[in-house]
């Protein structure tokens, strides 16, 4: 198929992007409108369907909306320097190194609290409680939970 016309169905199967998702991308403009045919349907052709590839590896690694928009444009422009390229991805390295530190902690946060809680018949539970101190800042909630743990234990 050299001149494929595709429906956005077909589309989504061959790209492993779903077909709201390649609606959405048409709207954010990061896939140009589609061709459509005399009743209205979307067509899409090889072309569009290498773009929905690229969209999803990217998505895959990651990257934002804004950061997939400026990828396509160097993608597309064969005079781009690398080292253009290169810059995305090293910001993109950086938050994902920036979101890993924070998801570590996260974890951390609810190993402490899992630790602290009895998991037993009694309705105190300090992972309950943590949640519903948000309003309190971070050290008293972690006194909190350490007094507890310490009394449960008691």
């Amino acid at each position: 198929m050299s001149a494929a016309i595709l429906t956005i169905g077909e589309a989504a199967r061959r790209t492993g992007v779903s077909a709201k998702m390649i609606r959405w991308y048409e709207a954010t403009g990061l896939l140009p409108p589609a061709a459509r045919s005399d009743s209205g349907y979307r067509h899409y052709g090889e072309a569009d369907l290498h773009t929905l590839r690229f969209i999803r590896r990217a998505r895959d690694l990651g990257f934002s909306v804004d950061a997939i928009a400026d990828l396509l444009a160097l993608w597309r422009d064969r005079d781009r320097p690398s080292a253009s390229v290169k810059a995305i991805a090293q910001e993109q390295i950086a938050d994902l190194r920036r979101r890993i530190t924070e998801l570590e902690g996260m974890a951390r946060a609810l190993e402490h609290l899992a630790g602290a809680c009895c998991g037993d018949e009694r309705p105190d539970c300090p992972i309950l409680d943590d949640l519903a101190a948000a309003d309190r800042p971070p050290e008293a909630r972690r006194q909190r939970a350490r007094g507890l743990s310490e009394r449960r234990r008691a």
